[in-house]
């Protein structure tokens, strides 16, 4: 392998070294993605879907009150759940408020979350 034969020439005291040495003892961890396509080497994609709340939580400061902060957060849940299950999140957010009221039981609302909402499905009356 191509760490082995580097590690052999590196000085292991050097920054390089110590990477290698611990690329190595780590290997097992590194290499479990190529055992299961649905895994990533990084996490990129986690971080991108909680940007938007840790950009909120510094405007969350700004809220004046507790539950206009929870209303927020609350919103930018629902939204990036629709960004996160391939939906438009304004017709999403649409959808949810249009039926939320007659929503009775807890399976009614449940089915409204966006997880469960097929895309054609969300019909939008004007």
């Amino acid at each position: 392998m191509l760490l082995d034969a580097r590690v052999a020439s590196t000085p292991p005291k050097s920054l390089l070294g110590k990477t290698l040495n611990s690329a190595l003892k780590q290997w097992d961890r590194l290499v479990v993605y190529l055992e299961d396509g649905r895994l990533r080497p990084d996490t990129n994609l986690a971080e991108d879907a909680i940007r938007p709340f840790a950009v909120g939580r510094k405007n969350w400061l700004f809220s004046c009150h507790p539950r206009g902060a929870d209303v927020s957060a609350t919103i930018s849940s629902l939204i990036e759940s629709a960004k996160a299950n391939g939906l438009e999140s304004y017709r999403d957010l649409w959808h949810l408020f249009e039926l939320l009221a007659a929503a009775t039981t807890d399976t009614q609302r449940k089915a409204l979350l966006a997880q469960y909402l097929d895309p054609c499905s969300i019909i939008i009356s004007a």
